[in-house]
């Protein structure tokens, strides 16, 4: 399947019925007075979060969509029926904006989260709501509402726990079909990754990561170069960056620390909340250079980029040091877990009988 993380489309809700004028015609009944019922609503537009999507792809090809009309409303008191509505399945981490203003309007960040994104318009009112003591045949009615509508730019950022980076070829791909049920499509060129892979990391019973790799970034990626630009947005939800790179490169006159340092240059050029981001250093590859070596190579590379940050030695391909790596990421995640929900509970705001904030909390203008 494509995988595509933008779309645009139009969105329509129904038109509410009119109302109708009609008056009760029966034997024996001179004065039958009004029966004309109201129109029915029109449709609503309905946005879900499905879990089993990770794509935009069908809603590249269809851009229209529209909620059914409600019915007018008739004689004999009878009243439009409702139109139908429609729900828009879409993938869990859908940011939806309006496509003119650039606004955000809604996020679907929980899988079932359900939201509704155009209301129908009300159906009008026939004449036996205008009846009164003194307007005993009132031929009054009025039109139903318009639907709202809507054009929204649709953007997928993908919900991840933990995001990999670095150059083409650095074993992004590798790491993450070592360390989860992801299977990504590996081979030994660049640009191989060319759309976002997601993985669960399994670190023991009930406790398990998601892990995001993207495609590779090169130098000029914030201004266009590679593809690695076009898939920043889905680190920008993650809690901590592993920046992976490539210890043993197959050409010597390639420089790590120089690949490594035009990396950061990118995060900063693209996002200054995204260059900030807890970030550890992963030195990949590490079969591949002789054993008497390691040590030295690893602490020249650390000196020179100048990072005082965690540093993890692994092989992707052989699984050195992946297990340690995947528990410090995962012990890390788990705290910083614990400590956000340490300070909700923390909040004047938040009762801690019922679990639930506060009536202060929910009306700020509350005086009690």
């Amino acid at each position: 399947m494509k995988f595509v993380d933008e779309a645009y489309i139009d969105i329509a809700a129904g038109d509410g019925g009119n109302g109708c004028v009609s008056f009760r015609h029966e034997k024996f009944k001179e004065f039958g007075g009004p029966n004309g019922g109201d129109g029915g609503r029109g449709g609503h537009v309905y946005a879900v979060a499905d879990a089993s999507l990770n794509t935009l792809v069908d809603y590249r090809y269809s851009r229209r969509h529209e909620a059914k009309k409600g019915q007018h409303g008739m004689g004999s008191d009878m009243f439009g029926a409702a139109g139908d509505d429609i729900t828009l399945k879409m993938p869990v981490g859908t940011i939806m904006s309006d496509a003119e203003t650039g606004e955000v309007l809604y996020e679907l960040l929980t899988p079932g989260e359900v939201i509704m994104i155009a209301k129908g318009g009300d159906g009008g009112f026939g004449n036996m709501r205008f009846k009164s003591a003194i307007n005993r045949a009132p031929r009054q009615k009025t039109p139903g509402w318009p639907g709202d509508r809507k054009n929204l730019k649709l953007e997928l950022k993908v919900l991840a726990d933990v995001g990999l980076l670095g150059m083409p070829n650095a074993g992004k791909s590798t790491l993450i079909s070592a360390v989860s049920n992801a299977r990504p499509k590996i081979a030994d060129y660049p640009f191989t990754t060319l759309h976002p892979n997601l993985g669960v990391v399994r670190v023991g019973p009930e406790q398990s990561f998601v892990v995001a790799d993207v495609p590779g970034l090169i130098e000029g990626a914030a201004e266009g170069a590679g593809l690695g630009h076009q898939f920043l947005r889905h680190l920008q939800r993650t809690r901590l960056l592993l920046h992976l790179v490539d210890l043993a490169p197959f050409d010597d006159s390639i420089d790590p620390v120089l690949q490594a340092k035009s990396i950061v240059d990118e995060l900063r050029k693209y996002d200054e909340e995204l260059f900030v981001k807890p970030r550890w250093l992963v030195l990949n590859k590490l079969d591949m250079v002789p054993a008497e070596e390691r040590k030295k190579r690893v602490a020249d590379f650390v000196k020179r980029f100048k990072y005082k940050g965690p540093v993890f030695e692994i092989s992707a391909l052989t699984r050195e040091g992946c297990e340690a790596l995947i528990r410090e990421v995962y012990a890390y995640l788990h705290a910083q877990h614990i400590s956000t929900q340490e300070a909700v509970q923390d909040d004047p705001r938040f009762n801690l009988m019922e679990g639930h904030p506060t009536m202060s909390a929910l009306n700020p203008d509350s005086k009690t």
